[in-house]
């Protein structure tokens, strides 16, 4: 499966959006778990405080990427189990999103780290499971079976969201959600309007300047 891969600058800026919208997607849930044994730590600087997010990165120069091409291609499959395509809003892998979630886990802080654990461990455990149906990978199952280890996936996350692999599942879902929905397109999808020129502007409401004791606008 072949996709395109995001320009690193692009993936900067998306990431310092997302950073502000995922957690309002856990905030009334508890931490998922993130034990277990931990992948090689990144070893990268960063970019620091004040990225120069006008300048275009080459890939690898702030830190290097953690998917593998397979690695790849089960996190695309994954993102569009997530976020399909439907009549009006495009596929979470035709926006980008896996390479979000590569640059994201990728980044050498605290927060991030902790995901890569988490989803570099979950995306073994699919291909392993996948292995115990008799594929030979995930991405080799029919789609009714994918959708159906993710769907068991999404009940034992909403059991309990700490336990692997329901934990990571979890975790990789708020990431694909966040990352699709500050996109343009997925804030097409909810109706969002931030950041968008409004041809007239009448002032506040009239209810709300007298709850102001401010006299309405005549």
């Amino acid at each position: 499966m072949s996709s395109p891969r995001l320009n690193r600058r692009d993936a900067l800026q998306w990431i310092g959006a997302a950073t502000a919208a995922i957690p309002l997607l856990e905030r009334d849930a508890p931490a998922a778990d993130r034990s277990g044994a931990r992948p090689r730590s990144v070893v990268a600087n960063g970019y620091g405080p004040d990225p120069d997010l006008i300048r275009a990165y080459s890939p690898g120069e702030l830190w290097p990427l953690t998917f593998n091409d397979a690695q790849r291609r089960l996190t695309i499959v994954l993102c569009d189990i997530i976020m399909p395509a439907d009549e009006s809003s495009p596929s979470a892998s035709s926006l980008g999103v896996q390479d979000f979630v590569d640059e994201w886990i990728s980044s050498p802080y605290p927060g991030q780290k902790s995901d890569r654990a988490i989803i570099l461990k979950g995306l073994a455990w699919l291909d392993e499971e996948a292995v115990r149906r008799g594929a030979r990978h995930f991405v080799s199952l029919p789609a009714k079976e994918q959708l159906a280890i993710c769907q068991e996936l999404a009940r034992q996350a909403k059991k309990d969201s700490r336990k692997f692999p329901g934990s990571f599942f979890y975790r990789l879902r708020n990431l694909v959600a966040g990352g699709y929905y500050t996109t343009p397109a997925g804030m097409k999808d909810i109706g969002y309007l931030g950041n968008t020129p409004q041809t007239e502007w009448n002032g506040p409401p009239d209810e709300v300047l007298k709850k102001l004791n401010l006299t309405p606008q005549q």
